[in-house]
């Protein structure tokens, strides 16, 4: 019996048939306060579809007469619709009239990814005022530990870049620094 083609799964053009121009990639959808978490989870999304690499500038786009063109296309426009359903709407009025996927990712970017001692503060407000009250410990527990995601994403601790590897203890005493942080 002839054994039939089967779609290359691994190939960045490949669209499953599930996935239309609806589908949403992510929740909660982008908000303006929620630029970190949003998009570490639509890179997590378009990772598994294997599109990441239509946003992170490493795809060129196809030239007009290039046989990948159309394919191009499509993909470009079903990640940009993927975009615009995960933000609010106010946020979404403003992707539309982008052409490409790599601009609205980046205007997004751009506009919300900057990180403010302001956020950083309100973070460190939030943590020292959380009560469990009423909350379970599950509940509780989740939301101090989103916050301190959140701050420490903000915050990330450093790699030694040198080319043999620190040995001191500097490292480890930050680390410490930081655990004692969120026992406290």
């Amino acid at each position: 019996m002839p054994r039939q083609n089967q779609p290359d799964t691994e190939f960045v053009f490949y669209i499953h048939p599930s996935e239309g121009s609806n589908f949403v990639v992510v929740a909660p959808p982008l908000n303006g306060s929620n630029y970190l978490a949003w998009s570490r989870s639509m890179i997590q999304a378009f990772s598994a579809k294997n599109k990441l690499k239509f946003i992170d500038g490493s795809m060129e786009i196809p030239d007009e007469d290039d046989l990948n063109r159309s394919a191009w296309e499509r993909c470009n426009h079903l990640i940009q619709s993927w975009i615009i359903n995960s933000v609010s709407p106010q946020i979404a009025q403003t992707l539309v009239f982008h052409e490409n996927a790599i601009d609205a990712w980046s205007d997004l970017k751009e506009r919300f990814a900057k990180v403010d001692r302001i956020r950083i503060a309100t973070l460190c407000s939030k943590i020292n005022n959380l009560k469990q009250g009423s909350k379970s410990v599950l509940e509780y527990f989740t939301e101090m530990k989103t916050i301190w995601e959140e701050l420490n994403s903000h915050r990330p601790m450093p790699h030694c870049t040198c080319p043999h590897p620190c040995r001191c203890v500097a490292m480890r005493e930050a680390r410490n620094f930081r655990l004692e942080d969120q026992v406290i």
